[in-house]
């Protein structure tokens, strides 16, 4: 089949969701523009502030939320088990899940004054769920820090080209935080100045590469990291964090409409099979695939950003459809552009190894993989080589702008937390709490990291069917139709639960019994919530 094809129908269909069912989402959750934001009513110039413009925003949210995932995902994916059902549970998952899951989280914050989902639920379910659930979202979030650090640290030894424009983007987020705020520059002058400064640092970039000397880069690139998240977690957030992901999405979309374009003018046919086998090296396509595919189609941690940073800012309720469903929709094309790049830029059955999509996979190297087939797909509009740069720049840009809003989420989990619920009140300090954050990631980074990673995936998709699950009990409190969220937590709860249990028992059959007894706990952890959720809507309605 050609890719141009599969790429103008998965366009048309996500133009009809977005006009069609996400309006009816709105009308379901009552937004109102009269309604007046967390921003406004809770404003504190540190977290609580409403932004310039809401394409601001959208920059913030889709830069924070667009990690490895939606590229790291589809590139497994699409050799294990082929294109077809990759692509459409990309689709589809963003539409009906993903997107639900997302915009839901927004609203469900600004409904409870802009607090984190872990919060929220304490108000929906009660104290127990909430202690619970909190303690697993901090440690995932810890592990996330600590997993983009390293990541981003051997990124910038491998690829040292990229540290210029990665680091000179503070330093220009923070002159454009202070013109637009503080000056009050017009904000399409301070975007055209800062984006011309950040053009000059990338033509440095590709010229200059910086490189650590020692015998360990590595962990002075994660030490430098981790000082940077810090100073992005504790400063007003219109100051570094949201410029830095705003000026970011520049490079993101810059990426994305090039790739675009080069599937519109190269349409190369699809090369890899639709269909690979149901059974894989990372298992059944049911449940393993749902749970591999995860930013693309639904990802628990989006829910983490729409409550934790993007409703502390959002102006007008109007917007969440633009940045809480529009930025899953958005991410999920991504998906399908890196789905097209290395199915359709690269070869199946091909002696040149270093096209060869399951050859370049067999080595581990995702990032190379999509990188090759990118620079294959844009080669009539850049050469092959710039068009790798350019793609190694993207997945840079997506990790290091989730590795700061990671920081400044656990941050405001680690206040709620043991600040107020386990009444250590020091945590309850921005620069205490950021440190000790810091400090167990940094930890973590520096070599524990790698065991307990596997089974992120399958948790992070728990976190989604449960937050769904959470949105569903406050929709029903409501006396309104859940269905919209509750089929996809039931549809989460039992692919992820599946998926523990499966690498669980894998875990334990390999004596791994760390990761297995991970698993296994998870899996109680989503009973639990859910019995609590059961019982307290047993509950409301006795009352009632």
């Amino acid at each position: 089949m050609n890719s141009l094809i599969i790429l103008i129908f998965v366009v048309v269909v996500f133009i009809i969701a977005y006009k069609i069912y996400c309006g009816y989402l709105e009308r379901l959750w009552e937004i109102k523009h009269e309604n007046k934001t967390p921003a406004y009513t809770k404003y504190d110039g540190i977290d609580y502030i409403p932004v310039k413009h809401w394409i601001i925003l959208f920059g913030h949210h889709f830069s924070s939320i667009a990690g490895a995932g939606p590229i790291l995902g589809p590139v497994v994916a699409g050799v294990l088990w082929g294109w077809g059902p990759a692509l459409l549970w990309i689709v589809f998952g963003s539409i009906f899940i993903g997107g639900v899951h997302d915009f839901s989280a927004l609203v469900l914050s600004l409904r409870h004054q802009g607090e984190t989902i872990g919060q929220v639920t304490k108000n929906i379910l009660g104290e127990r769920s909430k202690l619970i659930f909190s303690m697993f979202l901090w440690l995932s979030l810890i592990l996330v820090i600590a997993v983009f650090a390293a990541v981003t640290a051997k990124t910038f030894v491998e690829e040292s080209r990229i540290v210029i424009p990665s680091f000179s983007l503070i330093f220009v987020a923070m002159l454009f935080g202070v013109i637009v705020y503080r000056k009050n520059v017009n904000l399409i002058l301070s975007t055209v100045f800062s984006l011309i400064l950040v053009a000059i640092f990338l033509f440095a970039g590709k010229n200059i590469p910086v490189v650590i000397p020692g015998e360990n880069p590595i962990r002075v690139w994660i030490l430098i990291l981790l000082l940077y998240s810090f100073f992005a977690s504790v400063l007003p957030v219109n100051i570094l964090l949201q410029p830095r992901d705003y000026l970011s999405s520049f490079i993101l979309f810059f990426g994305l409409f090039f790739g675009f374009l080069g599937i519109i003018i190269s349409h190369p046919e699809m090369s890899a099979p639709m269909f690979v086998s149901f059974n894989s090296a990372k298992g059944p396509l049911i449940p393993m695939m749902f749970v591999m595919i995860a930013c693309g189609a639904i990802s628990g941690f989006h829910s983490l950003v729409s409550s934790g940073t993007t409703s502390k800012q959002l102006p007008d309720e109007k917007f969440s459809k633009n940045i809480a469903y529009g930025g899953m929709i958005t991410e999920g094309f991504l998906a399908v552009v890196v789905l097209l790049c290395v199915c359709a830029g690269l070869y199946w059955n091909s002696s040149i190894q270093t096209l060869n999509y399951p050859f370049l996979m067999q080595k581990g190297n995702w990032i190379g993989t999509f990188a090759t087939g990118y620079g294959r797909i844009t080669g009539r509009i850049f050469s092959e080589e710039i068009g790798k740069f350019i793609a190694m720049v993207m997945v840079n840009g997506f990790v290091l702008t989730t590795l700061d809003t990671a920081t400044r989420i656990t941050r405001y989990i680690t206040a709620e937390l043991f600040g107020v619920s386990f009444k250590i009140k020091f945590l309850k300090n921005r620069f205490i709490s950021t440190g000790f954050v810091l400090s167990v990631a940094l930890y973590l980074a520096f070599g524990a990291w790698e065991k307990i990673w596997p089974v992120f995936g399958a948790s992070n998709q728990l976190v989604a069917g449960l937050v769904l699950f959470v949105c569903s009990c406050f929709l029903m409190m409501k006396k309104k139709n859940s269905a919209s969220s509750l089929l996809p937590a039931i549809i989460m709860l039992i692919i992820t639960i599946a998926a523990l249990l499966y690498q669980g028992f894998g875990f334990y059959k390999n004596s791994n019994l760390l990761l297995g007894n991970i698993s296994f706990v998870l899996v109680v952890l989503a009973i639990f919530i859910i019995i609590e959720g059961i019982r307290k809507l047993k509950e409301l309605r006795k009352n009632t």
